[in-house]
């Protein structure tokens, strides 16, 4: 992977601020809400090809009779109606675990707390050296001894229903097994009737897809949101038109999803000036991601600057999104997977709200500071493991927020709650090009994201637990569909059935747990479960999930630490005297470890990586000077950010010389020389890191000593 250097990111970031918002704003020709005399004359044509093609659909799709209609529908309630009872049984099997919970509580907490602030008060009674501090330390000692008398009462009450829970457990236990397998006859059922549909070859066969595709995109669009966006000019008009008439485009852009909005004109002008800037070859990776952009900023995406440019509202430009990651793409950054990813993948790497200069800063930024996450083979961690080893949790440093960074570059500087965590993770990923997306549950920030294995939930509980912010409510109806969208051509028989569904009317239903869906629609949802239980499809496990609320746990994430030989270690001296100390030439210690790790460095050869985690420890460095004497210490540091200093003792010296680590928001910089004494001869130099509480990492490359004589 290449990188821009750092002056060239830091011109970028300052050129985001200064460049006024009317360079990238959102486009001029804007559809209105009034149709002119032309618009409504375009409006009834498209009126008329839509129509036309409902008609022409009509006759053609798949016709089923209503007694088999009617025996589909009915398994599929029956199945419903199976799984809830399945639910309320499991729910109330669950009581024993509950009524435990409860008494633990009255315990541990309730009981145990009063106890220990009974004692706490007798402490302070009997430290009392005047009547008011009695006085407080009884009135203390009484409110704790009502405490504990009231948790003793809950507790009495708490033992009572688990002991009755405890006697039903074994009749709860059957009935939750009962329904159980109520559910699995019912699903046998549906899956029977749905086969006697006999459509499963019906809806493998492509001969109507390019007007299936035309009928949905006309239907979204609407033929008066169309004229409205023609109506503006020939152009616009030629736009339509030729959207229109490219059946290949509007059956990428159907089985994508559509444009955002149903913003079809806007979606196919952003596809053609990209086409015509950036000259992807029709069906390769990049036309893919161009088709990607142009539905995902149908709707523009308010770009989020630097506070200090308050008021410049503007939108991402899409073309320059394209070119962003169109260069990215061709100079090796991005991830492996990048190249083979859908349309419908490449919406959730490209919908941030970040300028593209955050985004190259994000690469560079991981691979300076934290190169690990980026070569991982632990695809379930790559890119979003700064998340546990250096966002620091608590939001007790974010009104440090500097207004002349950027959002995650103040995230990386100053932590975050479970909500922060969250965004700077799926920034990491969408920066390497990994599809992600937001996967909130109650009370917690999460996300999901792609891997080979399928797609994975960090930060958070398990699939089932959560929301996805796209037509696909539920969290699991989002799982289903990634794991039915890994065989396009199966896949394609899920999206035909709900083509069908639309032409009939039908209200739109993209999952089994996000509300009830018509017949067609029913028969997509279905057809995709046979189609993910026939594949095998595995569900990732989360990871992650004690973050939310809490700081890194210590061996769940595991760095894959360099080897390092003996050509790193080389200390150079140059013909002036000058001394290179490469980072990981320690004498101490000589291996990575939990706090200090050696890791490749993209600057070539290894560095050496300090920890935010895991209690201080120093590190020291032995080597031969030739000459005695003054020398400036300087050092090639990679710092997250602010208020670090590492403390330098040299050889027998008492009285340290501090360097000030400067905050270079993850990026390659140089400290501000301190001068140390060396002798002829053999030299100790050992570092401490000193933070006035801020524990934060850093990673170091090399030290320089040059000889002020």
């Amino acid at each position: 992977m290449t990188f821009q250097p750092l002056y060239q990111v830091l011109l970028a970031l300052c050129c985001a601020i200064l460049i006024p918002s009317t360079a990238i704003a959102a486009p001029q020709n804007k559809p209105t809400g009034t149709l002119t005399e032309k618009g409504r004359k375009l409006e009834a044509r498209y009126q008329k090809d839509l129509d036309a093609l409902r008609a022409q659909l009509t006759r053609a799709i798949p016709k089923v009779g209503e007694a088999k209609k009617k025996a589909f529908l009915a398994a599929r309630l029956a199945e419903t109606n199976a799984a809830t009872a399945q639910k309320d049984a499991e729910q109330a099997a669950s009581n024993v675990a509950t009524a435990q919970a409860l008494v633990n509580h009255a315990k541990g907490k309730w009981i145990g707390g009063a106890d220990r602030g009974i004692n706490a008060a007798k402490s302070q009674l009997e430290k009392a050296k005047d009547q008011s501090a009695r006085e407080a330390a009884q009135k203390e000692l009484a409110k704790w001894q009502e405490n504990r008398k009231e948790g003793v009462a809950a507790l009495k009450e708490r033992q009572a229903n688990l002991d009755r829970a405890r006697k039903e457990q074994p009749k709860l236990e059957k009935a939750s097994k009962q329904a159980k397998e109520a559910v699995k006859r019912a699903q046998a059922s549906t899956s029977k009737a749905l086969k006697s549909l006999r459509l499963i070859a019906k809806l493998s066969r492509s001969t109507l897809d390019a007007r299936l595709a035309k009928f949905v995109i006309l239907s979204e669009a609407t033929p008066r949101r169309l004229a409205a966006f023609a109506q503006a000019g020939i152009k616009q008009q030629q736009l339509v038109s030729k959207l229109l008439a490219d059946s290949d485009l509007m059956l990428q852009m159907a089985v994508a999803d559509g444009a955002k909005g149903g913003a079809y004109g806007r979606a196919m002008e952003i596809y053609s000036q990209i086409m015509a800037k950036g000259r992807p070859a029709r069906n390769s990776a990049l036309q893919r991601l161009a088709v990607a952009i142009a539905l995902e900023h149908a709707t523009p995406i308010a770009q989020r600057n630097p506070e200090a440019t308050a008021g410049v509202s503007v939108a991402i430009d899409p073309v320059a999104r394209f070119l962003h990651y169109q260069t990215a793409f061709e100079d090796g950054q991005l991830d492996p997977c990048f190249k083979g990813l859908s349309i419908w993948d490449y919406r959730m790497v490209v919908d941030g709200n970040e300028p593209d200069e955050t985004l190259a800063w994000g690469r560079e930024m991981l691979q300076s500071y934290r190169p690990d996450h980026v070569y991982t083979s632990d695809y379930r961690w790559r890119y979003v493991a700064a998340v546990r080893t250096d966002i620091r949790y608590g939001s007790q440093d974010n009104k440090h927020d500097r207004p002349e960074l950027q959002f995650f570059q103040n995230i990386l500087m100053n932590g975050g709650v479970c909500g922060r965590r969250a965004f700077f993770g799926r920034f990491s990923l969408r920066a390497f090009g990994v599809p992600t997306v937001a996967r909130p549950q109650r009370g917690h920030a999460a996300l999901a994201h792609w891997t080979p294995d399928g797609w994975v939930v960090c930060l958070g509980g398990g699939w089932g637990a959560g929301w996805t912010k796209t037509r696909y409510n539920k969290d699991l109806d989002f799982l289903a569909t990634t794991q039915a969208r890994r065989n396009h051509a199966q896949y394609m028989q899920i999206k035909r059935a709900q083509w069908i569904g639309d032409i009939e009317g039908e209200k739109p239903v993209y999952g089994l747990l996000s509300g009830v869906p018509g017949f067609w629609y029913s028969v997509s949802l279905y057809r995709q479960r046979m189609i993910i239980k026939d594949s095998k499809a595995t569900t990732l496990k989360p990871v992650g999930a004690e973050l939310g609320e809490a700081e890194d746990t210590r061996g769940k994430y595991q760095s894959e630490a360099a080897n390092v030989t003996d050509e790193d270690r080389a200390i150079k001296v140059s013909q002036g005297g000058v001394i290179t100390i490469p980072a990981v030439a320690c004498s101490s210690p000589k291996k990575s470890g939990r706090k200090i790790l050696f890791l490749p460095s993209n600057l070539g050869g290894k560095q050496l990586h300090y920890s935010r985690n895991g209690g201080a420890t120093d590190f020291e460095y032995t080597f031969t000077s030739a000459v005695a004497g003054r020398y400036r210490l300087t050092a090639r540091v990679a710092t997250p950010s602010w208020q670090q200093r590492l403390k330098v003792l040299t050889n027998e010296s008492q009285t340290p010389a501090i360097i000030d680590l400067p905050h270079t928001i993850g990026l390659w910089g140089q400290t501000t020389p301190v001068e140390i004494d060396l002798i002829a001869g053999s030299n100790v130099i050992r570092f401490s890191h000193e933070n006035d509480g801020y524990a934060k990492g850093f990673s170091i490359k090399d030290f320089t000593l040059t000889p002020t004589f």
